[in-house]
């Protein structure tokens, strides 16, 4: 997917591109920066900085991973934040996206992020989570590249206190538990039978879809109505009567072009549940268009299963960005759209 959040070490990352969250000077210091000059050997990264620093802040600049697995590491100078009140919100983005643009010049298909300016320089967690994804989404509508957001552990990423208490609240009301898979065990039956699951809907949906009909469809209503479509057949006539682009589509799902394009291109073709999903919510699909369209691939909503119970949040009460249901569904340890 071009978008994922990610628990990890970012100097272990085997991207592209890393990012270094640098000081102006681009002097090794603490932190992810003291982490990643380490891992590159601090003697030669540090040479290669001194030929660029200084930078102002918002600024990028590039040096080669040396004995990263990346082969770049791009240093970019977050704000330290002033309570919001010397433009730091500005300042932090155009960290992001200049550190995008250098790394789409170098040629990355591919880059990793650590939360910029969230640790020492002050940034509240959870606004610092809303300009790098807000940032990204910007740049990934216009470009085609790989992004991951690093993460070391829980503790450096938060979401919006009243975004988190209203998940809490639903999931409190709708997910049932008595009825859900707990405990390490649990959790790896549970995807074997889903593994298991999404076998037989191949088998199924491949002995009953049908060649698509010539006449076209007048609304959403005749769409759920057409019982014997395939899933790309009832997506690519969604798309239609949407008015929507393929292009929007396959960014607005966190989808790579090509995994679409196989979608388009095979009648019989079967998604992943999560891209299903991801689809769903490109399209702004209702909960019961939704489940319609999951069942051309075999698969429900339960709310017996937790990534379910956050998705039909975000449906139901109309939220269909997809970087924010990523975010809460990696706060709970769930699989990703896209």
């Amino acid at each position: 997917m071009p978008f994922t959040i990610v628990r990890n070490d970012i100097t272990k990352m085997n991207t592209d591109a890393i990012v270094n969250a640098a000081n102006t000077g681009l002097k090794m210091g603490g932190g992810v920066c003291g982490a990643i000059f380490r891992a590159a050997g601090a003697a030669e990264l540090q040479a290669a900085c001194d030929k660029l620093a200084p930078i102002k802040t918002g600024e990028a600049v590039i040096t080669p991973g040396f004995r990263l697995a990346a082969k770049y590491i791009i240093h970019t100078a977050g704000p330290v934040y002033h309570g919001g009140t010397r433009g730091e919100e500005n300042l932090l983005r155009s960290a992001y996206f200049n550190s995008l643009k250098l790394a789409v010049e170098n040629n990355c298909k591919s880059i990793s992020f650590p939360l910029i300016s969230s640790g020492i320089y002050g940034y509240p967690k959870a606004e610092a989570l809303r300009v790098a994804t807000d940032a990204i989404q910007e740049f990934l509508a216009d470009y085609d590249i790989d992004v991951s957001l690093v993460v070391f552990d829980k503790d450096a990423f938060e979401l919006s206190e009243e975004l988190l208490g209203e998940i809490e609240a639903f999931i409190d009301e709708n997910y049932v538990k008595e009825k859900a898979d707990t405990g390490r065990h649990s959790r790896l039956l549970q995807e074997e039978q889903e593994a298991l699951h999404d076998i037989r809907a191949v088998s199924m949906k491949n002995m009953m879809v049908r060649e698509a009909e010539t006449e076209p469809l007048k609304s959403l209503d005749d769409l759920i109505g057409n019982l014997d479509e395939s899933f790309s057949q009832t997506l690519l006539r969604l798309i239609d009567a949407k008015g929507m682009t393929d292009v929007e589509v396959y960014k607005r799902a966190n989808m790579d072009r090509k995994l679409f394009s196989k979608i388009r291109n095979n009648i019989n073709y079967m998604p992943s549940k999560r891209t299903a999903v991801a689809l769903a919510v490109a399209l702004k699909l209702t909960l019961n268009e939704t489940m319609d369209l999951l069942e051309r691939a075999g698969y429900t909503l339960s709310d017996s299963r937790l990534f379910d119970v956050i998705v039909k949040y975000f449906i139901i009460n109309g939220k269909y960005n997809i970087f924010e249901i990523n975010e809460v569904l990696f706060k709970y340890d769930q699989p990703l759209l896209g």
